[in-house]
């Protein structure tokens, strides 16, 4: 499995905006079930599309700032920014099917 990058407030702006790579961010929390419960979908996810996706994690208890600009109210909250932009957002636990079908249109390109 692919160990995730744990980012903080300070990193967000370099590994997540400027990526240039699309990047998943599961906002979590150790305390937080349903977050240990996706947890094993995001470590697939990273490790089946390395190639295309950069998957990072934020502890909201450790970094409150970033989830405070993104409004995340409810954890977890998995959100998905293309170009700096946050282009999709699924809150609370989600198969990996679910999760997979959110992002990947954003990561394919699209029939013109």
């Amino acid at each position: 499995m692919a160990e995730l990058k744990h980012i903080t407030d300070d990193a967000f702006q370099k590994e997540v905006l400027e990526s240039d790579k699309p990047v998943l961010v599961d906002f979590w929390a150790e305390w937080c079930g349903p977050c240990h419960m996706i947890a094993p979908h995001v470590k697939q996810i990273a490790a089946e599309y390395s190639n295309v996706l950069k998957v990072t994690k934020m502890d909201i208890d450790e970094n409150p700032a970033t989830p405070g600009i993104y409004r995340i109210m409810s954890i977890p909250t998995l959100m998905l920014f293309k170009n700096g932009e946050a282009v999709a957002r699924i809150t609370g636990a989600r198969p990996k099917d679910r999760i997979l079908a959110e992002i990947l249109p954003h990561l394919e390109k699209q029939p013109a």
